[in-house]
């Protein structure tokens, strides 16, 4: 079922985690900052959704780490009910698809609860002073790749942080799958 986040609460502060990566480290908020702004995406492995952006998801991050953007991914959703997602999996993916930002497990979800997060795909870019300003979409994706040459909305609006510290004002929402929560 899709679900849809809300618009852009200008200048929230996240909260911060200390997360396990697939990599083997512990990762803090404060690890992934960069200089010129911060993205935090959640995403999972199984989503139709993260799936059609995943060609273009690497060399996007890639562009933003070179601007002074820190990168990280987060996986929140429950491998029991999603086996795809499972720690394992999320190794592999990273893997075979080079990620170069940390993409890192929640597996208690308190992080995915306590910043708000409500799909997958779910995009958070703070500027310089850890203020949120982009909530919005990657892409013109859906559950299928946008068309070659489309706008990277996400790109657009990251550039546009690092330059000057605020986020564009018109955001589209993103769309995907639900965050899988536990059942309690």
């Amino acid at each position: 079922m899709a679900a849809i986040p809300p618009v852009c609460d200008f200048g929230w502060k996240a909260p911060g985690f200390e997360l396990p990566g697939v990599d083997g480290r512990r990762w803090r908020y404060e690890d992934i900052r960069g200089p010129k702004g911060t993205l935090v995406m959640f995403i999972c492995n199984h989503c139709p959704y993260v799936q059609a952006i995943l060609p273009r998801l690497v060399p996007v991050t890639r562009q933003l780490l070179d601007m002074g953007i820190g990168v990280a991914a987060i996986s929140s959703n429950d491998p029991e009910a999603y086996p795809e997602d499972s720690f394992d999996n999320m190794q592999r993916l990273a893997r075979e698809r080079g990620f170069p930002f940390p993409y890192l497990y929640d597996e208690t979800q308190e992080v995915a609860r306590a910043w708000g997060a409500v799909c997958t795909p779910d995009f958070f870019g703070f500027n310089a002073a850890d203020e949120l300003q982009y909530r919005g979409r990657f892409d013109a994706s859906r559950k299928e790749t946008a068309p070659e040459g489309s706008p990277c909305d996400l790109l657009e609006a990251m550039k546009l942080i690092a330059a000057t510290g605020q986020g564009p004002r018109e955001q589209i929402a993103s769309i995907g799958c639900s965050i899988k929560w536990r059942s309690a």
